[in-house]
């Protein structure tokens, strides 16, 4: 048995990263299947593999996950070390994990994903101050309680995968936390899969329009990393 995991561009997919991280780091074996966004804002090529024409979706032989979260509590089921072995670690790694993926709306909106560009953010908003600030204590407690160097201890789980895309937006943005967050930002850019995915994300030859442009929103461009064509 090998999983299929639907996804869509590396640069810009954030939802998308996270399980497929969680695998790689776990080196569960899987199969990826990637749909490149269709740049018109219709995915409607994804509606073959996902209920909800939307990416991630795991396929296990006949059963379909459709969500990153639920994504990840499906493999959990099978590969305890998604989650940390110890039980308190465990309940705030997925406490921080369901509020990556129902929070920090302005993060999200405002500093869409891109793997290639660094762009000058300027001010950030006072939404998006807040998002960041909750952002810099929620990792502080977890290193600070379960002592490092990954968010729920010394294994790299769920909880680490679910912000390796927050690590990408902070980097690409200019994006400045506290003296722990930063360094812990850097762990997980220099993990191997993190690495991996933003080194394909970039290496792709598809640039599309709409993301680029809720990237760059009228922003200065300070740098992209893609080679040119």
């Amino acid at each position: 048995m090998v999983y299929r995991l639907f996804i869509a561009n590396k640069n810009y997919s954030s939802w998308s990263m996270r399980p497929w991280v969680l695998l790689r780091a776990l080196d569960l074996p899987f199969e990826e299947v990637m749909t490149p966004f269709e740049g018109d804002g219709q995915q409607s090529a994804f509606a073959a593999f996902s209920p909800t024409a939307k990416v991630p979706c795991l396929h296990d032989e006949a059963v379909v996950v459709w969500e990153s979260l639920a994504i990840v509590e499906y493999l959990a089921e099978a590969h305890p070390s998604v989650w940390p072995a110890a039980s308190a670690a465990r309940a705030w790694a997925r406490c921080a994990s369901a509020e990556m993926h129902a929070g920090f709306a302005a993060l999200r909106d405002e500093c869409s994903m891109n793997c290639s560009l660094s762009i000058d953010l300027g001010a950030p908003s006072a939404a998006l101050g807040k998002d960041l600030a909750r952002l810099d204590a929620l990792w502080q407690e977890g290193l600070d309680t379960f002592g490092g160097p990954w968010l729920a201890g010394d294994a790299f789980t769920a909880v680490d995968a679910m912000f390796a895309p927050v690590a990408v937006r902070i980097r690409g943005y200019g994006i400045e936390l506290g003296t722990a967050a930063m360094a812990y930002t850097e762990r997980l850019l220099a993990h191997p899969a993190v690495t991996e995915w933003i080194e394909q994300g970039i290496a792709e030859p598809w640039i599309d329009g709409p993301h680029e442009a809720d990237c760059i929103r009228g922003r200065r461009v300070r740098a992209d990393r893609r080679k040119p064509a």
